[in-house]
């Protein structure tokens, strides 16, 4: 595996058994083991500080720039893409082509377990994604959703906004 541009901050806690490729990661982020983390080097992958990567997770930037925030908790299993489409087939593209775009995650940003995040899809700060969901579109600050696909089930209530200050 050849590894580059992979700039780290202080305390970064990676499992031996994680990947990372073509990354900015901030301070105090746990990374998971079998997490693969990755851009590329024309779309280095940016995530801010205190993070946490949950077992099992794919965050894929290679095809487009993927903006992780801070404090952003991915459970196990999370799946986030830039690219998506039936790569080893250029017939098929013809009918299902190659989805290329943005991805970017809000701080304070909760995705549970299972999630699969599409392309061009920006979640605000303080959102939650439920367990087994399918995002496939931009959703704003304090949105709860959940779903396949996603749907906004809520807002934060006005009590928890005060909670967050």
């Amino acid at each position: 595996m050849i590894t580059a541009n992979i700039h780290l901050g202080k305390d970064i806690s990676i499992e031996k058994d994680a990947s990372i490729n073509n990354v900015s990661i901030g301070d105090n982020t746990k990374i998971a083991s079998c997490v693969r983390i990755f851009g590329s080097p024309e779309n280095i992958l940016e995530v801010g500080k205190a993070c946490y990567f949950g077992l099992n997770s794919i965050v894929e930037g290679y095809n487009a720039k993927v903006t992780i925030g801070s404090h952003v908790s991915f459970a196990q299993n999370v799946n986030l893409m830039s690219g998506s489409g039936p790569n080893a087939s250029e017939k098929m593209q013809q009918l299902f082509p190659i989805i290329k775009g943005a991805v970017t995650i809000g701080d304070h940003t909760w995705i549970g377990a299972s999630a699969v995040i599409m392309p061009n899809v920006t979640l605000g700060k303080y959102c939650v994604v439920a367990a087994n969901s399918f995002v496939n579109k931009s959703f704003p600050d304090y949105s709860v959703i959940g779903g396949s696909p996603a749907k906004l089930i809520r807002t934060l209530t006005p009590t928890e906004l005060e909670k967050l200050k």
